[in-house]
């Protein structure tokens, strides 16, 4: 058959109203400028694939997408459920959702972010019906498989207890439900149920990571990594794949110790170029006698120039060290930064007292602002792209309160958040964040 006579039965068989053809229901597209055959197959949930069968012609190996065609898109149907596009967005949450301790005294100001998130994207027409199920450490996923409604949701929040993964991971694999974990849980799911998302990578990935981010952003300095001489801490695993990654990078590095006496410990840091200072603990007991040591370095040589690279760990310090993170030029890794001073921050703290009369928690993270962020991102996107949202980078324009999200899928399983910050406390007295 001929380029041209393809080309004319292809367009003669799609300029058609929207309706069914061949037991298919689909809409008509007017291709626009630029616009690609993965792109609009990707804005209407289908996969290339789908798209190129709707439409006779497409699936030839030298067919050349133009602007001005009129092309098929299917509507999916997706059994009782239908296109989540169309129709308010089912969300089941599973959590622990009590006053009985901290987990669901957080857990419930979580859930309260999510329900804000839902009022406010009423604003831009998505509807959410959203149902809650209490599920404590000690409690029962029973209630839950045996609710008829469960089977219809869309997305699932939760769970917050490892024990409850596997069961709840297999039951939204059965009916093609999103399920999304949103604390540190370790689970061989990500790796082979593409239904999963998680927020939180594990710690051999983030240390992995931010060692390679480490010797990328501060190659042209001088690391000291310091014994803070703690026999709980758990940063050694850490330090240990930093100072490896240096030695592949030919970085050169130098190891000391707090208890090393001072003219000593002077020799380990370089005069004529920045230094970066990592301890192999969190702990902020060890960070304030770091400090100290740091103070009577700077006295006894003013022109060396030192930064402090930390943990996330830190991050409820904050306040309390906060002249001397500002001091030492601190860099601290983190999945999460919040900057309760900005104007959505404000104003969802305002809106969180106002409809629950109370403040949020007082710790960081907020957790109001968490769930705000991943009930936001999420129903956006199921909005947009329904089914077949990814979580990808670029796919949603997204401020977020608190939490940057950006997901990467595993092999053949799940999505995981690789979106990752270094939270830079600069001398001047700001604060910027650099995400990666």
């Amino acid at each position: 058959m001929s380029r041209l006579l393809r080309y004319f039965l292809l367009l003669a068989v799609l300029a058609l109203p929207v309706g069914t053809v061949f037991g298919q229901s689909f809409k008509t597209h007017k291709v626009k400028k630029q616009e690609t055959i993965y792109g609009i197959a990707h804005e209407n949930g289908l996969t290339e694939e789908q798209l190129r069968a709707a439409n006779p012609g497409m699936e030839s190996p030298d067919f050349v997408l133009k602007k001005g065609y009129i092309i098929r898109v299917p509507l999916l149907t997706t059994g009782v459920n239908g296109d989540v596009r169309q129709r308010d967005i089912r969300v089941g949450v599973l959590l622990p959702l009590h006053n009985q301790d901290n987990d669901g005294r957080r857990m419930l100001e979580y859930y309260r972010g999510v329900l804000m998130a839902c009022d406010e994207l009423k604003k831009e027409g998505i509807s959410v019906t959203i149902r809650a199920w209490n599920l404590p450490e000690d409690g029962s996923l029973q209630t839950f498989l045996n609710d008829p409604n469960a089977t219809k949701l869309d997305l699932i929040i939760g769970p917050f207890y490892e024990k409850y993964v596997t069961p709840l991971a297999n039951f939204a694999s059965s009916y093609g439900i999103m399920m999304l974990i949103p604390y540190s849980i370790h689970t061989v799911e990500i790796y082979s149920n593409p239904h999963v998302f998680q927020i939180y990578q594990n710690h051999e990935d983030l240390n992995e990571s931010t060692a390679r981010r480490f010797a990328g952003w501060f190659r042209a300095s001088h690391p000291i990594i310091i014994d803070g001489g703690d026999p709980q801490s758990t940063k050694g695993a850490f330090t240990s794949i930093l100072r490896n990654q240096l030695t592949e990078a030919g970085i050169q590095y130098n190891l000391t110790s707090l208890k090393t006496a001072d003219n000593e410990f002077a020799r380990a840091f370089a005069s004529n170029m920045p230094n970066i200072v990592v301890l192999n603990t969190a702990s902020p007991t060890v960070l304030q006698a770091a400090f100290s040591k740091l103070h009577t370095l700077k006295a006894n040589y003013p022109g060396v120039d030192i930064s402090v690279f930390g943990y996330m760990e830190w991050m409820p310090y904050t306040n309390q060290y906060l002249q001397n993170f500002h001091k030492y030029n601190v860099y601290l890794p983190a999945p999460f930064y919040t900057n309760l001073d900005r104007p959505l921050a404000r104003s969802l703290e305002v809106k969180y007292l106002q409809n629950f009369h109370q403040d949020m928690i007082n710790i960081l993270p907020r957790f109001a602002l968490t769930g705000f962020d991943h009930a936001t991102f999420f129903l956006r996107g199921l909005h947009k792209f329904g089914a077949s949202f990814d979580g990808a980078a670029g796919s949603l324009q997204y401020e977020p309160a608190q939490t940057p999200l950006r997901f990467e899928r595993i092999g053949v399983g799940g999505y995981q958040n690789r979106s990752y910050m270094f939270v830079h406390y600069k001398p001047d007295g700001t604060i910027e964040t650099i995400t990666y």
